[in-house]
């Protein structure tokens, strides 16, 4: 048995929608703008396809032009390069590229309040916390080892202690035991797993010390300077869009089934899951994007665990208190 589709897997059953999700979607309005998402068409993103469904980042005067994800995108690379206005990324990657490398990045927001990388396991074989990874096989994408170095360092555990292999976003491995965890979203593939009739269990990163955003939007400084009042437009449309999602979570996925959803290999139940499990990582009393100066620093704190040393001026709350 071979799974191919989760949050980091897209190949086989999914190529159609590779296919299709490589085409841009416009929305119809004014003055052009780009974003670029952070991964395949999913649930993570149906915010913003609302958004442009109702019209709210028309009536903001933005014509948006979205672009999908993928296992060979960068996000910050597309800014970089100029063809995308905005990017969502993980903060971590955002700030070593400023530290290591000199990148005219800000953050402006945070989609995620807590980030739903989490470590997946079979309740047969259950990993509940850190210390229960002392001895065992964890698979992790080369992308996400920094991460799980900071967590296993924040909870006093060496990392030689795990056995950490590289993982390819498919938990076949960890359904046949040839592993004993995994890290993914939380939020979609212990869903994925159990649709193979087996249970899986997790917890957050986050909930052990890891403790930074995650799709938090990024922007060089030179847009952001440029382009202030559209970016403020977008914050408000995109954060109606989420909005507008959590008065019907359950009815929102299937809207979209024949458009955004279409082609991914994934069912509609499993967006519908993934809708709900991730709305308490993303709501927060300031409204969706907001980043309170608490909830920076302990980014930063993180981060400052496996020699990532940020700093607050990285991070531009103002044109949240704006929308």
């Amino acid at each position: 048995m071979t799974l191919r589709i989760n949050r980091r897997h897209f190949l086989g059953a999914a190529a159609a929608g590779a296919a299709s999700s490589a085409f841009p979607i416009r929305g119809f309005a004014n003055t052009p703008m780009t974003m670029q998402a952070a991964w395949i068409n999913d649930a993570e993103f149906i915010g913003y396809y609302i958004g442009m469904l109702n019209g709210y980042y028309a009536e903001e005067g933005i014509d948006l032009e979205y672009l999908p994800g993928g296992p060979d995108v960068i996000p910050e690379s597309t800014i970089i390069a100029g063809r995308a206005d905005l990017a969502l990324t993980t903060p971590d990657t955002t700030i070593k590229a400023i530290v290591d490398q000199g990148a005219p990045f800000k953050i402006i927001g945070a989609q995620y309040q807590k980030n739903p990388i989490g470590i997946v396991s079979l309740a047969s074989n259950p990993i509940a916390e850190p210390a229960d990874l002392v001895g065992k096989t964890l698979a992790v994408p080369p992308v996400n080892v920094i991460s799980v170095e900071a967590m296993l360092a924040l909870n006093g555990i060496d990392r030689d202690a795990v056995n950490i292999v590289p993982y390819a976003y498919d938990p076949t491995p960890l359904i046949q035991g040839e592993i004993d965890a995994s890290l993914d979203f939380t939020t979609n593939v212990p869903y994925t797993i159990e649709q193979q009739g087996v249970e899986a269990t997790s917890f957050l990163l986050y909930d052990f010390g890891f403790t930074i955003y995650n799709d938090t939007v990024v922007v060089t400084e030179e847009v952001l300077a440029e382009k202030r009042a559209q970016l403020i437009g977008w914050l408000r449309a995109s954060r109606r869009g989420w909005e507008e999602n959590y008065t019907d979570p359950d009815g929102w996925p299937p809207r979209f089934a024949d458009t955004w959803f279409d082609g991914t290999g994934r069912t509609i139940a499993n967006e519908i899951f993934f809708n709900n499990a991730q709305r308490p990582l993303m709501e927060t009393e300031g409204g969706f994007f907001a980043m309170t100066e608490e909830g920076i620093e302990a980014n930063l704190t993180a981060l400052a665990e496996v020699g990532i040393d940020g700093t607050r001026d990285m991070f531009d709350t103002t044109l949240l208190e704006e929308i």
